[in-house]
């Protein structure tokens, strides 16, 4: 699974900041709502620089992503909101191949293994399509 460039930016500040009497370090987070093919929300704290799909499965959110995270399935599809879709990075060639497998298609589908929680994603609400899975 390749990393998001923002978790060693992070890795780095946290190295800086943590204090020497802590056995933890604090992560920055950020407040997700995963909306399911149901329409039940569940609020979760989504750490800045992890994948979708691992905050997903994180908070025992489900969302399969059968492939672990390779982008050799389309198991963690996820439907953004127009606006936050609008501020993601441009797909790979490779995601779209995926996507063109999952269920429930839309304009703003994106796979939860390749977007990276940020800042700004704060109080984002994402649904998870009813896949058949």
């Amino acid at each position: 699974m390749k990393t998001c460039s923002i978790t060693k930016n992070l890795a780095h500040q946290n190295r800086a900041t943590r204090n020497y009497h802590q056995s933890y370090t604090i992560r920055e987070s950020v407040k997700v709502t995963f909306i399911d093919h149901l329409g039940e929300e569940t609020i979760v704290d989504a750490e800045i620089g992890k994948h979708m799909l691992d905050v997903a499965q994180d908070n025992n959110i489900e969302l399969e992503g059968a492939c672990g995270g390779e982008l050799a399935c389309a198991t963690c599809h996820l439907v953004f909101e127009q606006e936050m879709y609008d501020t993601l990075p441009e797909k790979d060639p490779e995601e779209d191949d995926m996507l063109d497998m999952a269920m429930e298609l839309t304009d703003t589908s994106r796979l939860g293994c390749q977007i990276c929680v940020r800042k700004d994603m704060e109080g984002m609400k994402v649904q998870i399509p009813d896949d058949g899975y």
